[in-house]
């Protein structure tokens, strides 16, 4: 274990840091403003204490960027969710009373207490499959949004409004043969003409999106768009949340992670279990886009699988759940399978023959993998010993792959 655990409470003007021993008694604490020196200013205070490790909240959102320049300058770095914190004072003090420095120890308290924290690496290709995803999904609801509010202005200039879902071209041809009358009638036709023209701007937006998001899909190497009704934002979006799939031990913990496990509410002698409304909606939402993908095409197998489960009494809710658990698996497997062959180049060098795959064929096409791989060397040096390396991964005894059918 280490020596001093380094607890950071991150903000958008400063950064927070509290030092504690493996007692969890405060050894020191400093606060610096968030600037290009804030790294540096950190590093240079925990100089004192060489056998240290960096626990910072929210290292995927707020304290990533400072979180990235602690890795960049050799420094160990863990990931403490936001959620922890909290209780980590209430069960500390009984109440909900915070402030910086005490958020900050709550934060090293947590990392030295918590079993699922997970240690921050260098950002990688899947860091840029996480932006162009999120960047997408963000241009999607705002096209939603300016269509809702196209269809509320189109009610109010044409009589019965747009009945169906409203495209560019179909309200240009609409609002083109609507007549408004009087000054508020040609008001709500200009606001109408602006929003189509904030459509049709999203849609372009949105193409070009769809555009750099592919590229970085096949420029990762992935297998996962082979899987059916897995696109390239479905693939996107699951590599970019999910980053190391070796921090899952089976398909279980995956899917316990992606929602797509029950979850348990047993007491007693009674045992049972529900919906999980738990785990990365995103990575969940990705999985329901390729089942309903699926049961929309009678020529697939999850067709098949989910026709399978309705004869067998279920209804549509759970066989989709069924299915979704079923892609669940198939995902996981083909990450273990992309991983196992980025490993594998990697020990190989420059030169190497590809190794075979047992659990994935599809996944001996791709000879040069990167998608886990560290996008730049790591320091030169660091102030501790270096962490082991994880063991290779045993392939998983049964994948359960859904494959895309001719």
């Amino acid at each position: 274990m280490t020596a001093v655990m380094i607890g950071v409470d991150p903000h958008k003007g400063s950064r927070t840091a509290v030092a504690i021993d493996t007692a969890e008694e405060p050894l020191g604490k400093l606060r610096v403003q968030a600037s290009a020196s804030q790294a540096g200013r950190l590093v240079k205070w925990a100089a004192k204490w060489p056998e240290r490790t960096w626990a910072v909240e929210g290292a995927g959102g707020l304290g990533h960027l400072l979180a990235q320049q602690l890795v960049a300058a050799g420094e160990l770095v863990l990931d403490v969710q936001p959620k922890l914190a909290p209780r980590v004072r209430l069960l500390e003090a009984g109440d909900s009373n915070k402030n910086d420095p005490n958020d900050a120890l709550s934060v090293a308290v947590a990392a030295l207490r918590s079993r699922a924290r997970r240690q921050v690496r260098a950002d990688d290709h899947a860091a840029v499959l996480r932006v162009w995803s999120r960047r997408h999904r963000d241009l999607g609801r705002a096209k939603n949004q300016a269509a809702c509010r196209l269809h509320a202005a189109g009610c109010e200039v044409v009589p019965g409004g747009v009945p169906e879902e409203i495209t560019a071209a179909q309200a240009t041809r609409i609002l083109g043969s609507a007549k408004p009358s009087g000054a508020a009638g040609q008001a709500r036709g200009e606001l109408a003409a602006e929003l189509l023209a904030d459509m049709r701007r999203l849609d372009e937006q949105m193409r070009e999106s769809k555009k750099k998001l592919a590229a970085a899909v096949r420029a990762s190497g992935t297998s996962l768009t082979e899987l059916f009704g897995v696109g390239p934002f479905a693939a996107a979006t699951v590599i970019g949340d999910v980053t190391d799939v070796s921090r899952f031990a089976s398909r279980d913990h995956f899917a316990a992670y992606n929602g797509t496990a029950p979850a348990g509410v047993s007491s007693g002698n009674r045992k049972t279990c529900r919906l999980s409304l738990r785990g990365n909606r995103r990575v969940n939402h990705a999985i329901h886009m390729a089942a309903i993908t699926q049961i929309r095409h009678s020529h697939s197998d999850g067709r098949a699988y989910y026709d399978k489960k309705t004869a067998e009494g279920k209804t549509h809710k759970e066989a989709l759940r069924s299915l979704k658990r079923r892609i669940s698996d198939a995902i996981y497997a083909r990450l273990r399978a992309d991983a196992r062959q980025a490993a594998s180049s990697a020990n190989q060098g420059p030169g190497g023959q590809p190794g075979s795959d047992s659990d994935s064929s599809a996944a001996g096409s791709h000879p040069e993998h990167r998608l886990f791989g560290q996008a730049t060397p790591g320091p030169d040096t660091s102030l501790r010993p270096a962490t082991p390396a994880r063991p290779a991964m045993p392939p998983e005894p049964d994948s359960r792959e859904i494959r895309r059918s001719p």
